[in-house]
């Protein structure tokens, strides 16, 4: 069974940084593309970070600049930092886990960056 649990989301004021972390299981880890998406309430799922089996990343005009992820094969995570966080980067983060035809999410994480 595939999991996916993120963690790290939380409240932050505005130019703060948070990181957050996808434990994943059940899956064959380092074949899988990686990401984090964020959904705003009233909007659509948006990307905002992938990170390939060869570590190859790629990160929507949103948050370049100021977001970072990496992943650990060993320990089977995925994590992202971001930094210099706005008000408009509030919304519920999700991990996936993304191989050809096959796509997994994780529950969601709440990020509120707010004064």
């Amino acid at each position: 069974q595939v999991q996916l649990v993120e963690s790290g989301g939380g409240l932050v004021q505005p130019g703060g940084s948070l990181r957050l972390s996808c434990a994943a299981s059940g899956i064959i880890f380092h074949i899988y593309t990686m990401g984090w998406y964020r959904q705003a309430p009233g909007k659509q799922r948006e990307l905002v970070a992938t990170i390939s089996d060869t570590g190859g990343t790629n990160y929507s005009d949103a948050v370049k600049g100021r977001s970072t992820v990496s992943r650990d094969n060993a320990k089977e995570t995925v994590d992202l930092q971001m930094d210099n966080l706005k008000p408009e980067d509030t919304a519920v983060y999700y991990c996936s886990a993304a191989y050809w035809s096959l796509n997994n999410w994780g529950q969601g994480t709440q990020v509120t960056v707010s004064s």
